[in-house]
């Protein structure tokens, strides 16, 4: 299912690269010509973004066909045709650029993704994204990790109350954040789970003494630290370990028992799938 306003960022997006018109497709095609073409893999991965595609084809001009061959989510090897698309020659050029750039970054975000969630298999915890996205494409990006088998934090400012340092520092500390926290909530009624992200043990403490929260984070904690606060917290609440973590140590953080490991990388750092559409001739 496309995220929402899915359809309006495409829009914008083929605003953004057509502006007065593809003059090179218009000068170069015939206007009745048609055409037909590949979307090649040329680099192993896992593939992301071809319902975006096919979106992209449905919103610029209902006679482009897209038949899918390798569908989102799949393994592939450098050498694969993940679809073929024909229809109108113009159409196919118009779209090829942005289909691309969409499927590229979508597919790096959802490799980097599978990696982690590879590299933690059978210890229980869940990866999880940030909010290091974007601007605009946090769907399309938080889509993507879903898509390696990742898992999305909250979405934005509205979703989640979730307190950082700043926040404790500036309301006078962990206690006060979380107290004001639960009262703004019970006063305008709204229904959303906590989070407080700690530094050292003392600030687990103190969010142990003062409860009423969901999750606890556990940020830029070393392993043997780490693996203390996880036995203080006791499974009362849920535990979630940031900072730093990397393909290379995230197994790690995950066996000392958090239930979830936050990597900002999969969105800020992930690089591109490399893709092309090439025509059939």
């Amino acid at each position: 299912m496309l995220p929402p306003h899915t359809e309006e960022l495409i829009h914008r997006a083929l605003l953004e690269d057509i502006g007065t018109g593809d003059h090179t497709s218009l000068s170069t095609i015939p206007a009745d010509a048609k055409g037909s073409a590949r979307l090649l893999v040329k680099q192993d991965g896992v593939i992301a973004g071809v319902e975006l595609a096919q979106a992209i084809c449905r919103h610029y001009d209902p006679k482009l066909n897209l038949r899918v061959l390798i569908h989102d989510g799949a393994q592939v090897t450098a050498g694969e045709v993940a679809f073929t698309l024909t229809g109108p020659a113009r159409s196919i050029l118009i779209v090829e650029r942005l289909m691309l750039n969409f499927m590229q970054r979508m597919s790096g975000t959802a490799t980097l993704t599978r990696a982690f969630v590879n590299a933690i298999e059978g210890t229980g915890c869940r990866v999880l994204d940030t909010r290091k996205t974007t601007p605009t494409l946090r769907a399309i990006e938080k889509w993507a990790v879903r898509i390696g088998g990742g898992h999305n934090h909250r979405f934005g400012l509205y979703d989640m109350v979730m307190i950082k340092d700043n926040h404790a520092d500036m309301a006078g500390g962990i206690p006060a954040a979380i107290q004001r926290a639960r009262t703004y909530l019970r006063e305008n009624e709204l229904h959303l789970p906590i989070e407080v992200e700690t530094r050292d043990l003392t600030e687990v403490g103190l969010v142990l003494a003062t409860g009423g929260v969901d999750r606890i984070m556990l940020d830029n904690f070393g392993l043997d630290e780490l693996e203390q606060a996880v036995r203080m917290i006791g499974r009362r609440y849920e535990t979630e370990a940031s900072g730093g973590i990397t393909l290379a140590t995230a197994r790690a953080f995950a066996e000392r028992g958090v239930d979830f490991i936050s990597v900002g990388a999969l969105t800020h750092s992930a690089g591109s799938l490399d893709l092309s559409l090439k025509a059939m001739i």
